[in-house]
């Protein structure tokens, strides 16, 4: 499929911009929460018309090499044929009933049986869904109240959880501690002002906070996290709503030899389509059968069936190796790119959750303009938060972005 980059170096939005001022109208702000625009630099589109594999098309036709992948859920890439195929399938039998489908079984065998230590699944509709209940069933099961939670992290967009503190009341967050990620003494510092009434520690897969470098755990920091929920008997919660199915199809910690008691995913688990899960082990079962969590959609046949398909599909094809393999083509190219043009730049996390920054970027003014640049050349990155790579992209497709990196970079080294 070809790619259409910009002849005139600016893209043009008529219909984009058209539309945002109607959404003005009728929607608060023009649009919500962490797809918004507003605070981007000038260039993104707003609104999307179409989507195939590793590419996206806006309204006025610009199409992009994405490299956000919707914010992480389409990790097999956009609209892939076998999904979808079960998804028709499905619907035209039944997606939303009195009760869930046959599939919410089958679902549940196939994610405890790929999940290491996973022993029974409960599922939801989206990331924050899952957290809340992970936070929910340790507080059941311990009858306890403080949550330990590194600072920066990003769990949701639930009041005890949101990054934005508009609208949420001290009661929120009251039993939260908060400490560093991958800071062994702060972490034993939060556990020590919990006490007895600890109920559990929450991590993500990795430090991926926004606007920073990303942080791969330390071992003896996630085995410290262990030992206190064991000599507390507290529960361990990783969230790997944003990294799950990428680091590692068995659990984003598989390799680390840690296993958490609670794991939330949602993203990646049904290729965009809405669905979240809660897995645990045998030790929750009891308080995750009597806490009351549910939702008129959080059953929905068809997104069951496209997890299945997913996870089935991450079984069969090596989908980890992949994007690894081109996040490090990727990496590899822009590292060399940046010193052939002597800018400095921060390249950290794993590799197929890629995070580009530039140092000494007050403002993020060098990301901004680095971003408008890709933008015009057909290449979709984001300029603070960590980006992702899909099954669908191709060697050609990064071979494009870093064209696209070579021209932008070479504006840098100009522009600064």
């Amino acid at each position: 499929m070809e790619n259409q980059f910009s002849t005139q170096g600016i893209i043009n939005l008529e219909k984009d911009l058209s539309l945002r001022k109607k959404a003005e109208k009728y929607i608060p702000g023009g649009m919500w929460g962490h797809m918004s625009v507003t605070k981007l630099p000038y260039g993104y589109p707003q609104f999307f018309s179409k989507a195939k594999d590793a590419r996206i098309w806006d309204l006025d036709g610009n199409c992009y090499i994405d490299f956000m992948c919707g914010y992480g859920p389409n990790i097999l890439g956009y609209n892939n044929i076998e999904v979808d195929q079960a998804v028709d399938d499905q619907r035209r039998k039944l997606d939303l009933g009195n009760g869930p489908s046959a599939l919410v079984v089958d679902l549940a065998e196939k994610i405890t049986t790929l999940v290491d230590g996973a022993d029974w699944a409960l599922f939801a509709k989206n990331g924050t869904d899952a957290t809340t209940t992970c936070l929910t069933i340790s507080r059941a099961a311990t009858d306890k109240k403080k949550i330990l939670v590194a600072k920066g992290s990003y769990h949701g967009s639930a009041p005890w959880c949101t990054p934005v503190a508009i609208g949420v009341v001290e009661e929120d967050t009251s039993n939260l501690i908060f400490f560093e990620y991958n800071d062994l003494s702060s972490l034993e510092e939060a556990a020590q002002e919990a006490g007895n009434n600890l109920a559990g520690i929450i991590l993500t897969a990795f430090r991926h906070d926004v606007r920073r470098d990303q942080e791969l755990p330390k071992k003896t920091f996630l085995k410290k996290a262990r030992d206190i929920c064991d000599s507390k008997n507290a529960f361990l919660i990783l969230d790997d709503v944003r990294a799950g199915f990428r680091l590692n199809r068995n659990g984003s910690w598989f390799d680390y030899g840690i296993k958490p008691d609670l794991t939330a995913f949602s993203k990646a688990i049904g290729n965009g389509y809405p669905l979240s899960a809660v897995v645990g082990t045998e030790k929750l079962r009891k308080a995750a059968s009597e806490i009351y969590v549910t939702g008129s959609f959080w059953c929905n046949a068809t997104s069951m069936a496209a997890s299945l398909k997913t996870l089935s599909i991450m079984e069969e094809r090596d989908v980890v190796a992949h994007i690894s393999g081109l996040g490090n083509k990727l990496r590899s190219g822009i590292d060399q790119i940046a010193s052939n043009y002597g800018v400095d730049i921060s390249q950290s996390g794993p590799s197929q959750m890629p995070m580009v920054l530039f140092k000494d970027d007050k403002n993020f003014a060098k990301g901004s303009k680095f971003v408008q640049y890709l933008l015009n050349k057909g290449v979709y990155f984001h300029p603070w938060h960590n980006m992702f790579l899909s099954f669908a992209h191709t060697a050609q497709d990064v071979d494009i972005a870093l064209d696209a990196v070579e021209y932008a970079m070479k504006k840098i080294s100009t522009d600064f």
